[in-house]
């Protein structure tokens, strides 16, 4: 991935209904590849924190014995929803969006970024 493709892909994905913020991270460090946001939160401890849900995740999978893969995790927030999509093939990326839960179509979303992560 080089970095005008990541920035078009992340450009793409504010284009979305509702987006508040995108970023695909390298969650295993927490640091952000790429971002973009429209100013309402601090993005990159959005993608530090979410780092952080990803490994609690991992953990559990591997405390439980699991042996599949993460493809998505929607965290729903009574006014945003939040999505991670892993990247199939890099298992350390994932795009991660907010989203205004009153202006987002959910599915539509969800697919954007599962696209994106292709």
């Amino acid at each position: 991935m080089d970095i005008n493709n990541i920035d078009n892909i992340l450009g793409d994905l504010m284009k979305v209904k509702g987006a508040i913020a995108v970023a695909l991270i390298d969650w295993e460090s927490g640091m952000a590849l790429g971002m973009k946001s429209n100013g309402a939160f601090n993005i990159e401890l959005a993608c530090a924190g979410n780092s952080e849900v990803i490994k609690a995740k991992m953990a559990t999978m591997k405390s439980l014995g699991l042996d599949g893969n993460i493809k998505d995790i929607l965290i729903t927030l009574s006014d945003q929803l939040h999505i991670i999509g892993m990247v199939p093939g890099k298992p350390e990326l994932a795009f991660y969006m907010a989203l205004d839960a009153d202006g987002a179509n959910l599915a539509l979303a969800r697919n954007a970024v599962q696209n994106a992560a292709k």
